[in-house]
């Protein structure tokens, strides 16, 4: 393993751009910010928090139909990340009233034994993380009428993606019933919607037939990650292929929607660029990662061949690189490894020399467009993903220098390696400036996070991994309506907060 300088970044924004990545300009990484005084800094974390822009820089307040507030605090709240909620969260008496008025829980918690003023105060006056560590109340959901509510299958639905669709579902105000194995997934992502009437976990596998009167199927089910799915192969094809066909049985049976999570790997190393659906794709049906890559190309064999034969009502989305908060830190992707590694002061490690692109989508977005698509009568593959192309040491570079800004601007702590006798890490406080945090680490007799800057370093490359990737997003503009919201730099620093408080919290153990 050697460290070298990685290629070059985007060219400055004073510059015109010259390289085929040229549209990513905004990439390119923000200078180092003048220091402010630790007030100052803070009134700046918490007003940067509870405003989230989109790519024309306009502040974003929704996320589909749902409060952006509302999905944030799913997650950055959760007490097992350590996280806070967003500053905008109902805080008085009166604010937690409105928003129980408008997005009123079907929680038997809400029941008229006691009066709704005496619950509300006594509500408000929990702190913050006992509130959401309580199951004594849900996510205030939306009140749908009868003939509008659906019932509603997510096969996976306790993974990254899953858990996030799931969130988006149920504050929608459908119901959800969630099947899944945890193989990958984790119960932790969806525990705050535990006991909700609309609510319904079914530890089982989908290579097993299942029955449940439904009216939509999301088929999610298999581990994305080259680590996860490669960890065991034959079971990633069984995945693939008998829990889709389970799955497409199903929806024959009760006569549901069925839409499958394909994902960009079935172009394998493609030839085209950037890749169309039309696209036949480039595959390498014998490598490692062939379990994954002809087990998605199967599933989408057996979706059709459903639709054809069977009339079932079939959609198919394409996914490409999807990040966000509730990726698994260990599970080799590119954003969850960068941001750890930056967080811990450790070498961003990058397999090959660099020059590999990816196109990433935050999760939002991508469950913004798998909503869409099921809800309209296109039955082709479309792509879901966006077309901000860059190279993975660009990626790297922006993520590392991301990371350095906000613990500069104080918005998320500094995890640093302790000399004493536990080997403990030791976490400094979040929201104070820069100069505080640096005279601790004088006095703590230690440098910046363990002892110097994270570097980024280049080992062997992993094989059959694609060289360029980006999708012609052409079809999900025209035919769905659909578009990525997220700007890169919001997307990134919201996964940062919240790897940054699940670091937080593993060091105060």
């Amino acid at each position: 393993m050697s460290s070298r300088d990685p290629p070059p970044l985007l060219p400055p924004l004073d510059e015109s751009p010259t390289d085929e990545v040229s549209h990513l300009v905004h990439l390119a990484p923000p200078s180092r910010r003048p220091k402010k005084k630790p007030s100052e800094l803070s009134l700046a974390s918490n007003s940067s928090r509870s405003l989230t822009l989109d790519r024309d820089g306009n502040p974003m307040t929704k996320v589909g139909e749902v409060p952006i507030d509302l999905l944030q605090s799913l997650y950055l709240s959760n007490p097992t990340t350590g996280g806070t909620p967003p500053s905008s969260r109902p805080t008085t008496p009166a604010q937690h009233e409105q928003v129980l008025q408008h997005h009123q829980s079907h929680s038997l918690a809400h029941a008229r034994s006691r009066s709704a003023d005496s619950a509300v105060s006594e509500f408000a006056a929990w702190p913050r993380s006992v509130v959401h560590s309580s199951r004594q109340t849900f996510p205030p959901v939306k009140r749908l009428a009868v003939k509008d509510r659906k019932r509603i299958l997510v096969t996976g639905g306790a993974g990254f993606v899953g858990s996030h669709l799931v969130d988006r579902l149920m504050c929608l105000g459908h119901d959800v019933v969630v099947l899944d194995n945890f193989f990958s997934g984790s119960k932790l992502s969806i525990s705050h919607w535990g006991g909700h009437p609309n609510f319904e976990l079914v530890r089982a596998d989908v290579v097993e037939t299942f029955m449940v009167e439904v009216d939509q199927i999301y088929h999610l089910a298999c581990p994305a990650s080259p680590k996860a799915y490669q960890h065991n192969a034959v079971k990633t094809l069984k995945t693939n292929f008998m829990g889709t066909m389970n799955m497409l049985g199903l929806a024959k049976r009760v006569k549901a929607r069925f839409l499958l999570s394909s994902t960009s790997e079935i172009y394998g190393s493609p030839e085209e660029h950037p890749q169309k659906e039309t696209y036949w794709g480039n595959v390498n049906c014998v490598g490692p990662r062939a379990c994954y890559d002809e087990g998605k190309r199967v599933a989408e064999a057996l979706t059709y061949g459903y639709h054809r034969q069977d009339n079932v009502d079939v959609r198919v989305a394409r996914i490409f690189n999807c990040y966000g908060p509730r990726m698994n830190s260990s599970d080799g992707r590119l954003v969850s490894n960068f941001i750890v590694a930056a967080l811990r002061g450790e070498d961003l490690q990058i397999y090959g020399d660099g020059t590999a692109t990816r196109s990433l989508m935050f999760v939002h977005d991508l469950v913004t467009g798998l909503i869409k698509l099921m809800s309209s009568s296109y039955t082709d593959p479309v792509n879901i993903g966006t077309e901000d192309e860059a190279t993975v040491a660009e990626w790297a570079t922006l993520i590392r220098d991301k990371v350095e800004e906000m613990r500069d601007r104080g918005e998320i702590a500094l995890c640093v390696a302790s000399d004493d006798e536990d080997g403990e890490e030791e976490v400094l406080g979040e929201g104070e400036g820069e100069e505080e945090q640096e005279d601790k680490l004088v006095l703590a007799g230690l440098e910046r996070p363990r002892g110097r800057r994270s570097e980024i370093v280049y080992v062997d490359a992993v094989v059959d991994d694609p060289p360029r990737r980006r999708p012609d997003t052409t079809r999900a503009k025209e035919v769905l309506g659909w578009k990525p919201t997220y700007s890169i730099e919001a997307g990134i620093e919201e996964t940062i907060r919240y790897f940054s408080a699940i670091e937080s919290e593993s060091a105060s153990y």
